[in-house]
């Protein structure tokens, strides 16, 4: 019990050596420092995006979270880059810029809806942690950057369909 509990301890990652969040590069790949706080970094920088992605879509619509999409998909394949470089690591678990594309992906059919965003939100972090076929082939054969961004970009897409079908009652399809 004392073993699960100090895995369970609320704590923060450092950096790699020489590295700071001062450096826009690493502030971007751990999503402002989120991806440094345990347990659980992919879920904190899951989290940590939410906002964001309202935001995005409250102020300027869908198309603009599409926008950030693509524009976050390249930044986040370089900057994966440069964070595992300097860290010595492939897809160090500090780099959570590719959940944040991820979650955005998964929640365009929430548009502002909290409750959605939450669906989403869980059904990312279900297929991201879970990894089903294709994700674990592609997670497993596709390296760098690429390979960082790819199989949460997946995992975004999956979750995508299940939230859409929570949409649905929504917006009068059922």
């Amino acid at each position: 019990m004392k073993k699960l509990a100090g895995k369970l301890k609320p704590r923060i990652t450092a950096l790699p050596e020489g590295c700071r969040l001062t450096d826009p590069t690493m502030l971007l790949a751990t999503w402002f420092g989120s991806g440094l706080l345990r347990p659980g970094p992919g879920t904190m920088g899951s989290l940590a995006a939410i906002p964001f992605g309202i935001g995005l879509q409250a102020l300027y619509g869908i198309p603009a979270l599409l926008i950030g999409i693509v524009v976050l998909f390249g930044v986040g394949v370089l900057v994966s880059n440069i964070y595992d470089s300097k860290a010595d690591s492939h897809d160090n678990s500090t780099i959570v810029i590719d959940e944040v594309v991820g979650i955005w992906i998964a929640a365009i059919p929430a548009a502002t809806n909290l409750w959605l965003w939450a669906v989403a939100f869980v059904l990312f972090r279900l297929f991201d942690i879970w990894k089903p076929w294709p994700i674990s082939l592609l997670d497993r054969h596709v390296s760098g950057g690429l390979g960082v961004m790819i199989d949460d970009v997946l995992a975004g897409v999956l979750a995508f369909f299940g939230t859409a079908v929570f949409a649905l009652p929504l917006i009068g399809v059922l």
